[in-house]
């Protein structure tokens, strides 16, 4: 059995299901923001945010850093060495960081304490889709 193209596969799989929730959470996020004077609706939010960053995202992120570890295993740990692959793990720790600030948000926003606007959480949710580009780009192009 091949276990790179396996790995790799499995790597793919976690990363896009971690990528929609990290896309799809601050767009929720924004919409509860916006929500005034319905305690229902906000329910709903919270429960809809809670399912997707604990059932969805956790999972994801860590079997994209397990099935992302064990690839970079396969291969050989001197891949450290190159370029492309140190941009690729610092710009998936910003990720991580991103990850952390919106279970920062989560908590806000279960204790009713929303401390950024609609608009905040309409111009982070660029961040993601920013910090993938780049991540492509580094994988496909692999600068030395």
């Amino acid at each position: 059995m091949n276990y790179y193209l396996l790995f790799k596969s499995l790597h793919l799989i976690s990363v896009i299901s971690w990528m929609a929730g990290l896309l799809y959470l601050p767009r929720i996020f924004v919409y509860h923001a916006e929500t005034k004077n319905n305690a229902e609706k906000k329910e709903t939010f919270r429960l809809m945010e809670k399912r997707l960053f604990f059932y969805i995202m956790n999972p994801a992120m860590i079997l994209s850093w397990l099935f992302g570890v064990l690839l970079l295993h396969s291969t050989g740990m001197e891949n450290f060495s190159y370029l492309w692959v140190q941009l690729k793990l610092i710009m998936v720790s910003l990720l991580t960081l991103f990850h952390f600030f919106l279970f920062h948000c989560l908590k806000l926003f279960s204790q009713n304490n929303c401390k950024y606007s609609s608009k905040f959480y309409r111009i982070i949710n660029e961040i993601p889709t920013l910090l993938l580009i780049g991540i492509i780009f580094a994988v496909v192009f692999k600068p030395l």
